[in-house]
C-alpha cells in the first residue's frame, strides 16, 4: 500500500495521537478525542517506521493546506499542483484531497501540527528539513512566492528550531539567490574563507545526512524522494562549482 492510502487509512493515527492523530480520525470517519489525542501525544515518540512516515506526510499534507490560505486564497491551481508535485495516485487523490480541505478549512492553526512534528523528528534535523523543502515547492509552484508564505515557512522553520540563519540556507537550496558565488557557499552552510579540508568534510557530512536512504530509514516516505534527489543535486552542484572555483581535486 502506498503512503497514501495509509495516511487515509487513518489506522496509525490512533498511535500517533496529538493534532495530526486527531486529523487523520476526523477524515477518516473515526470519532477522536482531540483534548484524549493531544495529552497522548505528550509521550509518543514516533519509534514505528510506518507511523513516522505517515506523520510525515500528513504534515506535509496539513502544513501545505494550511500555507494555501497565507495568500489569503486557495486556488484549484494550488491544489492541482499538490496533488502534481507529489504524484499522488488517481485512485488516492480524492481522498488526499478530503485531508488537505480538512486540514484548510479547520479553525485550528498550523502551530500544534508543526510542534508535533518538531517532537517526533527532533533527532532527525534533515528530514525536518525535508518538510520545509515541501512547503517551498508548493510556496513557489505558482511562480509566485507571496510574502506571506514565506513568513509562513519561516514560523514553521522556527517551531522546528531553525534559527534565522539557518531558513536562509534552506531559503536560498529551494529559492536560489541572485549571487550565484555567495549561494554555493550558503547551500553549503560555508563561509567564503573557509578551508579545502573544511569544505571537503561539510560537503560529505551533508551527502551523508541528506542521502535518501538515509532519510528514508528516519522516516520519509519513498513517496517524497523526489524532494530528496533534488536537494542533493542542490548540494552537488554548490559544491562542483566551489571546487571548479578552487581547483579542488
Amino acid at each position: 500500500m502506498s503512503i497514501w492510502g495509509k495516511v487515509i487509512g487513518g489506522v496509525a493515527g490512533f498511535a500517533i495521537g496529538g493534532p495530526i492523530g486527531a486529523i487523520l480520525g476526523t477524515v477518516a470517519g473515526h470519532a477522536v478525542d482531540k483534548a484524549k489525542a493531544a495529552e497522548a501525544a505528550s509521550g509518543l515518540t514516533g519509534s514505528d517506521a510506518g507511523e513516522r512516515q505517515v506523520a510525515f506526510t500528513t504534515a506535509v499534507i496539513v502544513l501545505c493546506a494550511k500555507m494555501a490560505k497565507a495568500d489569503g486564497q486557495v486556488t484549484p491551481d494550488e491544489i492541482s499542483a499538490f496533488k502534481r508535485i507529489f504524484q499522488i495516485p488517481p485512485e488516492e487523490q480524492e481522498n488526499v484531497g478530503k485531508l488537505f480541505n480538512e486540514a484548510r478549512k479547520e479553525a485550528t492553526g498550523f502551530e500544534p501540527y508543526a510542534q508535533q512534528i518538531a517532537m517526533l523528528f527532533s533527532h532527525q534535523p534533515a528530514v525536518l528539513e525535508e518538510i520545509l523543502g515541501a512547503l517551498f515547492v508548493i510556496a513557489k509552484a505558482d511562480g509566485v512566492v507571496h510574502p506571506n508564505e514565506l513568513q509562513f515557512v519561516q514560523q514553521v522553520a522556527m517551531i522546528f528550531g531553525f534559527g534565522p540563519h539557518q531558513f536562509e540556507r534552506l531559503k536560498t537550496i529551494h529559492l536560489g539567490s541572485e549571487d550565484k558565488e555567495a549561494d554555493a557557499y550558503e547551500v553549503l552552510d560555508l563561509n567564503r574563507d573557509a578551508t579545502d579540508a573544511e569544505i571537503k568534510k561539510t560537503y560529505r557530512k551533508l551527502i551523508r545526512e541528506n542521502h535518501p536512504d538515509t532519510l528514508m530509514s528516519q522516516g520519509m516516505p519513498q513517496e517524497f524522494i523526489d524532494l530528496a534527489n533534488d536537494k542533493m543535486a542542490t548540494i552537488n552542484a554548490a559544491y562542483d562549482r566551489i571546487a571548479k572555483e578552487r581547483g579542488l581535486k
